[in-house]
């Protein structure tokens, strides 16, 4: 399953990307700066892209992993891209991605095993 490796390891380096975006704003802050939400949201949508990729088999493998959320998220945040509703991102990105990080990293391997 390598593919899935890479997949996964996508999955947390946009998640880290999200946090890093936002570790030193406030929700105000990000509330008006479109740039900031611009930034987060890429991550979020590579997210779920890469969820989506990940195969039957490491999903089913794997069932407390939100897969069809993640990829909920990224149909919500490319196909109604006008609604998106930016505390729920704020949200996302401070409690459920340091906790998908926690659940994805221990599944990819060292690099010298990658």
């Amino acid at each position: 399953m390598k593919r899935d490796d890479a997949y996964l390891l996508d999955i947390v380096l946009a998640a880290r990307k999200a946090i890093r975006f936002l570790e030193s704003m406030s929700w105000a802050e990000f509330a008006k700066s479109e740039l900031h939400q611009t930034a987060v949201i890429r991550p979020l949508e590579i997210i779920g892209q890469a969820a989506g990729r990940v195969s039957a088999e490491t999903q089913q493998s794997h069932p407390e992993i939100p897969w069809q959320q993640m990829i909920g998220v990224r149909n919500r945040l490319i196909h109604e891209c006008f609604r998106i509703d930016l505390k729920a991102v704020w949200d996302t990105v401070h409690t459920d991605l340091p906790a998908l990080i926690a659940q994805i990293e221990p599944m990819i391997p060292p690099e010298s095993e990658a």
